[in-house]
């Protein structure tokens, strides 16, 4: 295998592992009980590096029994090998028609009690609450992402209408909760609700909680709501159903939520003691201890390069003499493959410009390190392998040596994942 992914499965299983206990610990803080809720691990595009269903498996190994996968494809493949729920993140938007005929697809087939919809504007619920069902649903609230979802006075006109306490009455919906997907920043502004939107009487809310983060308040003040909005709800399904003799009927007050660390969660927990809380992670989850995990690439073919000889498609000429390295690893597996900077700092802006100014004159640094040091490439990554100059007088790799490669483990699809099997 020529770009390798290595995992000490021992220390990384104890991350993921004490990230779980860690996590429920938060969700019962300050509880007298057992409170409703858990972890919900996030296994989406890549896998992390790792793979999508590798991380299942290990989802499965943790015993967590809810999954969030990214997209309605993601689920039509999750489905085969986890046996839990599952919940796409990725809204049910009924205008895109590719995935409207995934979603068809998955809700004839066997699995369809198992699979949870994100639901965030006012068409795609109309069309659920006018179609058979059952289906299960979590509504989106549009939080300070700014991304997807429903604003406080759109789930209220959405939660008072007769054709919602119809379909859940009936069993066509099953709602279970809101998320709330979060900025990984605090947020800038003022997240109290408009008390015009009738979401929670703010004359007699109760405050948030002392301390807490610009996120806990912006959580605080969406699940007030939402619990009273659940509890109407309950009421109207619950007068309608027994005059339809409906046996079963599902309403939920949990809230989903992303980007809460464990003391923030606590403190939700706290505010909130009687609503359920699914925290979906990912990123800490899978990759909060990195040390654990390290990306290589393997050295192919070593050639000498004297001063002015050229190498690769373009035939770029070396500026010094020394070797070009073809190393395992190109785009196929992501490499020199990223995401615009945030550029939160002036620092970050320099570095970001002086990148801009190398690759203008074709210069750029590979994440390839060797003798220690990152290395410039010869030319642009090619599809599996990459050409890296290295100066003469710098000690070089022996073909099958691996090297470090410093790589976003969002973007990299290796050919094998070492450590874990």
């Amino acid at each position: 295998m020529t770009f390798t992914l290595h995992v000490d499965g021992d220390r990384w299983r104890s991350h993921t592992a004490a990230t779980r206990d860690a996590v429920r610990t938060a969700i019962s803080a300050g509880t007298h009980r057992h409170a409703e809720g858990d972890l919900v691990p996030v296994a989406k595009g890549n896998g992390y590096g790792f793979g999508n269903e590798r991380l299942q498996r290990e989802a499965t190994r943790l015993g967590l029994t809810r999954l969030a996968v990214g997209t309605v494809f993601e689920a039509a493949v999750a489905v085969a090998q986890y046996d839990g729920d599952i919940l796409v993140l990725a809204p049910f938007e009924p205008a895109d028609a590719t995935a409207a005929k995934a979603w068809v697809e998955l809700a004839h087939g066997p699995h369809a009690a198992r699979i949870l919809r994100t639901v965030s504007s006012r068409p795609a619920w109309e069309v659920l609450t006018d179609g058979p069902g059952p289906v299960r649903v979590v509504l989106e609230a549009l939080t300070s992402m700014r991304r997807f979802g429903l604003t406080a006075d759109e789930l209220v006109e959405l939660l008072d209408a007769d054709s919602t306490v119809a379909a859940i009455a009936e069993g066509r919906i099953v709602l279970e909760g809101l998320a709330l997907h979060l900025p990984l920043a605090e947020p800038h502004t003022d997240h109290r609700l408009d008390p015009g939107a009738r979401w929670h009487d703010s004359a007699v809310a109760p405050a948030p909680p002392a301390g807490a983060t610009g996120r806990v308040i912006e959580v605080h003040a969406w699940g007030l709501g939402w619990v009273n909005a659940v509890a109407d709800l309950s009421d109207r399904v619950t007068e309608i159903a027994s005059d339809l003799t409906i046996a079963a009927m599902t309403t939920s007050a949990a809230l989903w939520v992303s980007h809460l660390d464990d003391g923030e969660l606590a403190t939700v927990r706290r505010a909130l003691p009687e609503i359920a809380l699914y925290a979906r992670i990912g990123t800490r989850l899978w990759l909060g201890d990195r040390g654990a995990v390290s990306a290589r690439g393997t050295v192919l073919a070593v050639h000498d390069v004297g001063r002015g000889q050229a190498s690769g498609y373009r035939q770029r000429r070396a500026s010094r003499a020394g070797a070009v390295l073809v190393i395992g690893g190109g785009t196929a597996h992501g490499i020199a493959l990223e995401s615009p900077s945030a550029n939160a700092s002036a620092r970050q802006r320099v570095i970001t410009a002086g990148s801009g100014v190398l690759d203008a004159v074709s210069r750029s640094l590979s994440p390839f390190h060797v003798d220690g040091r990152q290395r410039w490439f010869a030319e642009p990554p090619h599809m599996h392998v990459s050409l890296v100059r290295v100066p003469e007088g710098v000690p070089l790799p022996a073909v099958g040596d691996e090297l470090a490669v410093d790589v976003r483990m969002t973007t990299i699809h290796p050919d094998a994942v070492l450590g874990l099997d």
